[in-house]
């Protein structure tokens, strides 16, 4: 979800476009798409899923139909669904991992032009220079830090579902694994905020000062 910048134009260099390049872009929407899943997964099994709800409405229906089910069966087969939907949620994460290892490989080997590192030195360089320069690079340095943000929670996200899909291999006890989980779903919840933060930015980018900005994020931009 990253990676949209806020302007359309290079901040510290006004007359520049900017570019996307493409493996930033379809990083992008399939960071976009990975997230999406996993968010939706998470919402199915804390609403329609909901064990003690399914379970009622499993005994409800098997009395409609004139069978038998005691409660307990019921709620054998509520948990399996659970664990089911739980199934493909741990599948997504193991594709956003793929997704932040694709990224920080990319940071490694990108053109100078397209490293957040060195947008972030140049912002940082250009603090010293006249006040509108010093006022675009703040608001530059500003985002890059909240991308920085977004991606550590992202990492923090894939570390602690991979060490919560493979707690038994790893020998976790129950508490640890409750404590880890607990710290997983305040990431899923951080994520969200950036979610908001960044889609609010976004529009208000397309009506003020960088129109065309979804756009470019699609077709490359610079043109």
């Amino acid at each position: 979800m990253a990676i949209i910048e806020p302007v359309k134009q290079n901040p510290l260099h006004p007359s520049q476009t900017r570019q996307y390049s493409l493996s930033i872009r379809l990083w992008h929407w399939l960071n976009l798409l990975v997230i999406s899943g996993s968010l939706v997964t998470i919402l199915i099994n804390s609403t329609l899923m909901d064990r003690k709800a399914t379970s009622s409405v499993i005994v409800e229906q098997a009395a409609k139909a004139e069978a038998s089910i005691s409660a307990d069966a019921a709620g054998q087969i509520a948990h399996e669904l659970e664990d089911n939907v739980w199934s493909i949620h741990a599948y997504i994460g193991f594709a956003l991992v793929a997704l932040l290892l694709w990224r920080i490989i990319y940071e490694i080997i990108s053109p100078t032009s397209q490293s957040l590192f060195r947008k972030v030195s140049v912002a940082r360089l250009a603090l010293k220079n006249g006040s509108e320069e010093a006022r675009l690079a703040r608001h530059e340095l500003v985002v890059k830090v909240l991308y920085f943000a977004f991606y550590l929670v992202l990492i923090l996200m894939g570390i602690t579902g991979l060490t919560l899909y493979f707690k038994h291999n790893l020998g976790l006890d129950r508490s640890v694994s409750h404590s880890i989980q607990e710290f997983h779903g305040f990431c899923m919840y951080l994520v969200i905020l950036f979610i908001v933060v960044h889609v609010a930015g976004v529009i208000l980018a397309e009506r003020r000062q960088s129109p065309g900005i979804v756009s470019d994020m699609i077709n490359g931009g610079g043109h």
